[in-house]
């Protein structure tokens, strides 16, 4: 096996189990925090100053990491109108242009997003009262570079995968 599959095997299979225990942890941390809010506020007439703004800030880490997840799956969202009428030898070239479209989307997204969190560690933007909001931000830059790194690898893959698949029988490709 060559080291660059090796690489991605292993990219492949440690992330997994780092997005599927992340998720997790982040979906079940916010259900007991939630439900614990509710309990207060109906029973004690009390709540968590901070508990509202830790649902929101979660739920921002949940939505990106699922996004990472479903893409680095192959589980994300599709709307394939056009591949019915593409012929079959083109469409790995047709899903790889919407890899590049896509990863290039991720790319300056996460450009931006990256510009945002050094703008508010510029200006020292907290939470919690004390907390550099900078640091929970961290998420946007980071999760969107790597939907770009992902649908960047997809791209590859199709073009290998789709170029290997039509060429001849017995051809070194």
């Amino acid at each position: 096996m060559l080291p660059s599959r090796k690489m991605l095997r292993w990219y492949r299979c440690s992330s997994n189990w780092i997005l599927s225990g992340l998720i997790a942890v982040l979906l079940g941390g916010m259900v007991l925090l939630a439900a614990a809010q509710i309990l207060m506020r109906n029973l004690f007439s009390y709540s968590l100053f901070w508990g509202d703004d830790l649902l929101q800030l979660a739920l921002l880490w949940l939505v990106m990491s699922g996004a990472v997840a479903a893409a680095h799956t192959g589980e994300h969202l599709r709307i394939n109108i056009l591949a019915q009428y593409i012929p079959r030898a083109a469409r790995p070239w047709m899903y790889a242009a919407l890899h590049v479209f896509t990863a290039a989307v991720c790319a300056v997204l996460a450009w931006q997003s990256a510009l945002m969190v050094l703008e508010s560690a510029e200006y020292g933007d907290m939470m919690f009262g004390k907390l550099p909001a900078w640091g929970a931000q961290l998420v946007m830059p980071v999760g969107f570079g790597l939907l770009a790194f992902n649908y960047t690898i997809r791209c590859l893959s199709e073009v290998f995968h789709g170029v290997r698949r039509r060429a001849p029988h017995g051809s070194m490709t």
